[in-house]
């Protein structure tokens, strides 16, 4: 394969990639890898205030970036708008579910509420939207790649998935079962409607963002929690991930050079998931 060849592998222009999420820390930076590379980058987010933010990260490519606001647990907004995409572009190419989150009251902590008390509503949130806020986008989004035989899904999963965490209860079940889901729907699509439909995942390791910052530094000091120190000790890197180092496995698996590969969940975690702790 020629130098050319394997540049055109990992150019996105013309395509039309939905980005839930986008306007957080880590899909952000995915979003802005995308457009990059030439694609239409179609953001779904929650408030107008954080789409102009991410506007203004894109700067020069900002005719790249087309802003909804939707909440992905919201299959008639959901629908909406992706007629509203599809209209304004023709076809919907790729579809990257990197929405998601926690949130302390459903954390079990020391000193905090115990798992017996976790309150149901915080419980139902974070499994709303990290597993319904995925398989909604799956359905509405991956019926248009049933119908054109074509697409690609990633969704974004994490390290609580792989190796059950403590206190995240919620969020590492629900994670869990985005792996599942990814494997399942992997299957669900090639066989059912086109083998040229893929579905995979990546896994992140330990990232600040906003979601955890509340577990992994003391928020009067900004120094590293006994949470955040183990998690260091445990990654063989010695270091938390930063938001670019997810670019790379991302755009092998929305790009042509992964087409034999579906049904993966892919670690990005600095050895996390490797390393026994001994």
């Amino acid at each position: 394969m020629t130098l050319d060849q394997l540049k055109k592998l990992y150019d996105f222009s013309g395509q039309t990639i939905v980005v839930t999420g986008a306007t957080g820390v880590l899909g952000g930076e995915i979003a802005l890898a995308l457009a990059g590379c030439g694609a239409n980058v179609v953001a779904l987010h929650q408030t107008a205030s954080a789409g102009e933010e991410l506007k203004q990260k894109f700067g020069a490519d900002a005719s790249k970036l087309t802003l909804f606001i939707a909440n992905v647990t919201d299959r008639a907004v959901l629908e909406e708008t992706a007629k509203k995409i599809v209209e304004k572009f023709g076809r919907i190419d790729g579809l990257i579910n990197a929405a998601g989150g926690n949130k302390p009251q459903a954390t079990a902590a020391p000193g905090g509420t115990s798992f017996f008390d976790l309150p149901a509503d915080a419980l139902r949130w974070v499994f709303d939207l990290n597993l319904i806020g995925t398989v909604l986008p799956c359905q509405v989004f991956g019926r248009y790649f049933a119908e054109q035989k074509h697409g690609t899904i990633l969704n974004v999963s994490s390290m609580s998935a792989v190796r059950p965490l403590t206190r995240v209860v919620a969020y590492g079940n629900a994670k869990a079962a985005v792996n599942n889901f990814t494997q399942w729907l992997a299957v669900h699509m090639a066989m059912e409607y086109s083998p040229n439909i893929r579905v995979n995942a990546i896994a992140p390791g330990f990232f600040l963002t906003k979601q955890n910052k509340f577990l992994l530094t003391d928020k009067d000091t900004g120094e590293f929690t006994a949470r955040g120190k183990s998690i260091v000790q445990h990654t063989p890197m010695g270091r938390f991930g930063k938001p670019e180092d997810l670019i790379g496995a991302t755009l092998w698996l929305m790009s042509p050079a992964s087409e034999f590969v579906t049904g993966t969940v892919v670690p990005i975690d600095g050895g996390f998931s490797a390393y026994a702790g001994v």
